[in-house]
């Protein structure tokens, strides 16, 4: 069972230690222009489940003019909702009237609102975990919807007719997978089976909310089991179709005894911790080429699965408007994933480079979590990491000996020959065999032709 903390007979913030202090100071300030002021939903459900709460939001019976003028800095966040954002010192805080929601036409808000009271405000909203509100002042709950019994239950339930609150918000459906995930509840049946049944609408949400919610399930903890849950309710076939069809793609049990793509990657992302959205997203995408590229030879084979999973994961990026700096890292860590497989054969240079990328820190981890989702074997990590360590960082990335200006002076012409010529010098830089800008210079002299720019002599 969970333990609820038990309300004080005093509320304060020094009864209060785990209540945001600016949070206090909106409810007394409210409080004391005569109006009702709550803490409301997830807020209320964090410090219920003990769990640190990064969004603090009020609810009150005043409305968006009265609180601009009890707070010096506002902005009509969604003043047609009732909504306005305070700034504080402390942080920024969301102030919503109570309300009620009229009919839903677009998938994802009110055709029109009425503001009321709290209880009318608790029903309109999606789960009863995040339906509750606490007073501080007075330490009470106000609980209208069962919340804090499906937390000691650990259930995650709509509020009212679950295939309603689905047709209201489409989103909602990805929400529920999330919280189930990230606080390990399960879903009650009737909210499991709405989902079910309204899959396949999700389509009709933005792909900037989805991306933006399969994120937070991927970045988040549990998160294979978040992606168990997309399974089972059939929203992943929906959403990600190419990760679905992981499922049930056989590899060889010599180095994948886990069992098929689908496992292997529900186990990285099981094992994965605090990662951020790229590594995230590379995890999940870094096999997704396995099923079209599946071979069966002298044993099962996906050759070139990393080049066609990073073209897949480069459309899964796009499809999901991701931005260009963040899916070209996505791709990059997909289409790289295979290479320390080989670090142990590489040129000095070639390793170097490797080390020196912008994205090795982020590719290395995702080696790591192969390893541990398969073979447990990681070596080919362990000298990573010893190699990153022997290797002076000045040394990965030197400042290059010669630059375009310097192939001008020495009388060379500019042309696409320039890049061709620059990379054997680094190359040589890298392998210790050029010190200095008169040893490349000497270098560029011997080997390329003037009259045949990027033809090298023999």
């Amino acid at each position: 069972m969970l333990k609820i903390p038990s309300a004080p007979s005093k509320a304060s913030k020094s009864d209060n230690p785990n209540i945001d202090p600016g949070a206090l100071e909106i409810v007394r300030r409210l409080r004391a222009r005569g109006h009702r002021a709550l803490l409301a939903g997830g807020c209320v459900r964090d410090w219920l489940m003990h769990r640190h709460a990064t969004d603090w939001d009020i609810a009150t019976d005043a409305a968006p003019s009265q609180v601009a003028q009890y707070f010096d800095r506002t902005t009509a966040f969604g003043k047609q909702f009732g909504v306005m954002l305070v700034v504080l010192d402390q942080g920024q805080y969301e102030v919503a009237r109570f309300r009620r929601d009229g009919s839903y036409t677009d998938g994802r808000h009110p055709d029109s609102v009425e503001f009321g009271q709290a209880r009318e405000d608790a029903l309109r909203r999606d789960f009863t975990i995040n339906g509750m509100f606490y007073d501080p002042l007075d330490a009470e709950l106000l609980d209208f919807v069962g919340g804090r019994n499906d937390i000691e239950r650990r259930l995650v339930r709509c509020i009212g007719d679950p295939w309603e609150r689905f047709r209201e918000d489409r989103l909602r459906m990805l929400r529920a997978v999330r919280f189930a995930a990230r606080m390990g509840f399960d879903m009650h049946p009737d909210t499991f089976a709405a989902v079910r049944d309204q899959a396949a609408n999700i389509a009709d949400t933005s792909k900037e909310r989805i991306r933006d919610e399969l994120t937070a399930i991927l970045t988040g903890a549990n998160s294979g089991r978040g992606l168990s849950l997309l399974q089972q309710t059939g929203l992943l076939c929906e959403v990600l179709p190419e990760v679905a069809a992981m499922a049930g793609v056989d590899q060889p049990p010599e180095y994948h005894p886990e069992g098929d793509v689908f496992t292997h990657v529900r186990l990285m992302l099981d094992l994965s911790s605090g990662i951020g959205a790229p590594l995230a997203w590379a995890i999940l995408l870094h096999d997704v080429g396995k099923p079209t590229t599946f071979a069966q030879s002298d044993r099962i084979r996906f050759n070139g699965h990393d080049a066609v999973g990073a073209q897949m994961a480069a459309e899964i990026c796009t499809r999901l408007r991701m931005s260009n700096a963040e899916g070209r890292r996505v791709v990059d860590l997909v289409a790289n994933h295979m290479r320390i497989g080989s670090v142990m054969q590489m040129k000095e240079s070639t390793l170097k480079r490797l080390l020196g990328e912008s994205y090795f820190a982020e590719l290395l981890e995702l080696h790591r979590l192969d390893c541990l989702a398969s073979h447990g074997k990681l070596d080919l990590y362990d000298f990573c990491r010893q190699t990153q360590q022997n290797i002076p960082p000045a040394t990965l990335k030197p400042k290059p000996l010669l630059r375009g200006d310097g192939l001008i002076a020495l009388g060379y012409q500019p042309g696409p020959a320039f890049k061709e010529i620059l990379d054997r010098v680094e190359e040589e830089q890298l392998e210790g065999r050029l010190m200095n800008s008169t040893e490349a210079e000497k270098f560029v002299l011997r080997n390329f032709s003037k009259s045949s720019v990027g033809q090298a002599r023999t």
